[in-house]
C-alpha cells in the first residue's frame, strides 16, 4: 500500500499545475496624531469574507499598476503605488463547480490619496479602514496575516503600533 500511495502521490505532482498570479493592493493611510497606519479592507463579492483589492495580470500594464486599478476598481481609492512589491502570499481561490486552483498574490503598497464616490464594484463590496492588528485578524490568509504585520512595523517610525 505504501508503494501505491507514493505513485499516486508522484502522479498528483507530475500534473499538478504551478500557482497563477495575481496582484493585489495593501491599501494604506497613516494617521500621524496616533502615529499608525490603517489598512483598507474589502469584502470578497462571493463569500463576503475580509480581503484587500486584488486580481488577475492586465495585458499592458505593470504589476503595481494593475495592483492600483483593482485597488479603484473594488474599493474606489486612488494613490501611490510602490512599484516594488512588499511581499506575496498564496491562497486558494474557488472556480467553477466548486474547484479551487493555487493562487500566489504579489502585494504591493498603495498609499490612499482620493477616495471616490463611485467606482465600478461600489455596490457589492463593504469597505472598512482598520488598524494592522485588526485587519490582521480579519483576513484568513496565513500569508497576508503576515504581510500586514510586517508592513507596519516597516512603515512606522521605530516600529511603534
Amino acid at each position: 500500500m505504501n508503494l501505491l500511495h507514493r505513485i499516486a502521490s508522484d502522479v498528483h505532482l507530475m500534473f499538478r499545475r504551478p500557482a497563477r498570479v495575481q496582484y493585489g493592493a495593501l491599501c494604506y493611510r497613516l494617521r500621524k496624531k496616533r502615529s499608525a497606519v490603517e489598512i483598507l479592507l474589502i469584502t470578497s463579492r462571493d463569500t463576503g469574507r475580509w480581503v484587500i483589492p486584488k486580481g488577475w495580470p492586465m495585458a499592458g500594464r505593470a504589476a503595481h499598476d494593475a495592483a492600483a486599478r483593482e485597488a479603484w476598481e473594488e474599493a474606489g481609492v486612488k494613490g501611490r503605488t510602490d512599484p516594488e512589491a512588499i511581499g506575496h502570499y498564496m491562497y486558494k481561490k474557488g472556480i467553477a463547480q466548486g474547484m479551487k486552483i493555487d493562487c500566489k498574490v504579489q502585494v504591493y503598497a498603495l498609499e490612499v490619496e482620493t477616495l471616490c464616490k463611485n467606482f465600478p464594484e461600489k455596490s457589492e463590496r463593504q469597505l472598512e479602514w482598520v488598524s494592522c492588528e485588526e485587519a490582521a485578524r480579519r483576513v484568513q490568509e496565513p500569508g497576508l496575516k503576515e504581510l500586514i504585520l510586517a508592513f507596519e512595523r516597516t512603515i512606522l517610525p521605530d516600529g511603534k503600533n
